[in-house]
């Protein structure tokens, strides 16, 4: 190969200019790109409209107006505002719009407006001096502006069903099963009968009527229990009560053990039986 060509060769690709975007699809229907439209395809000329601005009403319609020029609502120059009010109605005419009476009615009371401030009437005698004739169209403006501020206001609340969503989960409810304490019933008695032995030795033949509680035996017996170390099972009676007393401070214990509040333990048979908070 000689230098000539090998020089041709280098100098093609520049000579081909830079390369070209391919044409984008105006569609895609069912996975298929489209690059023309169909030749059957038929559009309506009044099928793309587009809208600018959609007003609530007249009203909305004249507060558009004064708010975009920044005018006081207190001092509306009514030329201005019904001259841009009517090219309004004639915009919306143009598009084919079907015009509400309130619009019509609104434009009627704007002529009227600007005629009484034209031309004002000639005082008689007798009769009060007229107000400014925008006043009531003031009134009227500023009520609507509130309404409507206080619409947005409420419309940016989080609303249910359609900012958040009410989530039910429902789960069963797992039953722990607590095992049963290994200490026998007898080992029990035996240790109560212990207590009752001591309990007889500081019995006493004073007469002495007083009212014992289950309930508040039980408080006392959690009160002095603890979750972290055991308690001496003889530690919760209190000889000085006698036998009553003993009896309630038995079945206090009890009713927290049914009530799976304490759990009872012991090392071995005859060994000592201790209590403890549940954890």
């Amino acid at each position: 190969m000689s230098e000539t060509e090998v020089e041709v060769e280098a100098l093609a690709p520049a000579r081909m200019g830079p390369p070209q975007q391919a044409e984008m699809p105006f569609a895609v229907v069912q996975g298929v790109p489209l690059t023309e439209p169909p030749r059957d395809l038929y559009i309506p000329p009044e099928a793309l409209e587009v809208f600018l601005e959609a007003f609530e009403g007249p009203l909305d319609l004249l507060l558009y107006l004064i708010k975009r020029q920044n005018l006081d609502i207190l001092d509306i120059p009514i030329a201005r505002i019904t001259e841009q009010y009517m090219t309004y109605i004639e915009l919306m005419q143009e598009m084919k719009f079907e015009l509400a009476a309130e619009y019509l009615l609104m434009a009627a009371m704007l002529a009227e407006i600007k005629s009484r401030m034209l031309l004002p009437r000639p005082k008689r005698e007798g009769e009060e001096e007229e107000g400014d004739p925008r006043a009531e169209l003031v009134r009227r403006l500023q009520e609507y502006e509130r309404y409507k501020k206080a619409a947005e206001d409420i419309d940016v609340l989080p609303r249910m069903e359609r900012d958040w969503y009410p989530v039910v989960v429902e789960f069963e409810r797992a039953s722990a099963a607590r095992d049963l304490p290994d200490i026998t019933l007898q080992a029990l008695l035996d240790a109560f009968r212990d207590v009752l032995h001591r309990a007889e030795m500081f019995a006493d033949h004073r007469i002495k009527r007083e009212a014992l509680s289950v309930r508040e035996r039980m408080s006392r017996v959690l009160a002095q229990a603890r979750g972290d170390v055991f308690t001496a099972f003889h530690d919760f009676f209190t000889v000085e009560e006698g036998r009553a007393g003993a009896v309630v401070t038995l079945m206090a214990i009890l009713e927290l053990l049914k009530e799976a509040l304490i759990e009872i333990v012991q090392n071995g048979e005859r060994e000592p039986i201790y209590v403890k908070l549940v954890a």
